[in-house]
């Protein structure tokens, strides 16, 4: 093959190579997150500080384990932030920039949240300057840290339902991608927006409608990152978007 065909081919397969590396972060932070939420949720007991703290300090090597998977999932959703706007770009670089932006203010909300996350293992060790707290007030600190990282969550994904929607605009707007999966995304931003808006409005309520809520966006992130992975983007359509993008900037 001739040095001058290399590069060309190169070119040509840049942009499915991205598509395939989106897809292979997306699912990773699949994997990461939902194995963090189950491990890390499973020790709290709702209303009784005491259980709670017994089953994280009983589990203190798996809820740590939890967090640390949480915190890989949120490293690794920036990395999917920054492959989403190079790859998405071309369909409108403005739009993409600013979905971005949402997704790295979701990102850091939740490291917000692993600091709370982290506050129960602190006040439940028994370090000497928290002596003049008693047991019972350290279990209750330890139980309000945690709410309070379920709130920030819950905060987060304000944004990261902004973000899908966005990237559901993007996929519509172009043509490399089957608008089918922009109705996906636009379907899991809104998901994610009534889930945060009904946890802050009514609690109560949340905790019967949360399955459903979590589906539609689990299925329309899940349905981008299969599509990425099995099929990747149509090159000839993407790199045509580059060129137009690129003209309506000379």
């Amino acid at each position: 093959m001739s040095t001058a065909v290399m590069p060309a081919r190169i070119a040509e397969g840049s942009p499915r190579v991205k598509a395939k590396i989106s897809g292979v972060v997306y699912f990773l932070v699949f994997v990461t997150g939902v194995f963090g939420f189950s491990v890390g949720g499973r020790y709290v007991v709702s209303n009784d500080a005491t259980a709670t703290a017994a089953n994280i300090l009983a589990h203190e090597s798996l809820f740590r384990l939890g967090l640390a998977s949480s915190l890989i999932a949120t490293a690794l959703y920036i990395a999917v932030t920054a492959l989403f706007y190079d790859l998405f770009k071309p369909a409108n670089r403005s739009v993409s920039l600013l979905a971005a932006f949402f997704s790295l203010v979701g990102c850091a909300t939740g490291g917000v949240s692993f600091l709370l996350l982290l506050a129960p293992l602190v006040l439940l060790k028994g370090a000497q300057y928290l002596s003049v707290f008693n047991v019972e007030q350290l279990q209750a600190l330890a139980l309000a840290c945690l709410k309070l990282a379920g709130e920030a969550n819950n905060i987060g994904l304000v944004f990261f339902g902004v973000y899908c929607l966005l990237i559901g605009y993007l996929i519509f707007k172009s043509n490399f991608l089957p608008r089918i999966l922009g109705a996906a995304m636009t379907f899991a931003g809104l998901g994610w927006l009534t889930g945060s808006f009904a946890s802050f409005l009514s609690p109560p309520l949340i905790k019967v409608l949360f399955p459903y809520i979590m589906w539609p966006g689990m299925l329309g992130e899940a349905s981008l990152t299969v599509w990425l992975l099995v099929k990747g983007v149509n090159v000839q359509r993407w790199k045509e978007q580059v060129s137009a993008a690129r003209e309506s900037f000379t």
